[in-house]
């Protein structure tokens, strides 16, 4: 056993990015691709459907169901949130002093 300090993340992309800068983005990136996924399995129709209904291909929104984050940008992302009736919202602040 050793006594190096247990490390603590605010959430799971804080740990596995290289830089703050990336954590951040990859935390819009989940946070909004699990809002569409969430969406999308309301509908309760097939992937085909729902991909006509998001105007992609059935396996582009394959890769969005089974969570491949790293195919989609953020920007990608907010389209598809459009299109499957959300609105993003950014809140930006300042750290606590």
């Amino acid at each position: 056993m050793t006594d190096e300090p247990i490390q603590t993340f605010e959430n799971v992309w804080d740990a596995l990015e290289e830089t703050p800068e990336e954590a951040a983005s990859m935390t819009l990136r989940s946070d909004v691709l699990t809002a569409i996924r969430t969406v999308v399995e309301s509908w309760q129709t097939t992937q085909t459907q729902a991909a006509i209904r998001l105007g992609v291909t059935q396996p582009r929104l394959n890769d969005l169901l089974r969570g491949r984050i790293n195919r989609f940008s953020l920007d990608a992302l907010i389209g598809l949130a459009q299109r499957a009736g959300l609105t993003v919202h950014l809140e930006i602040e300042r750290p606590a002093a």
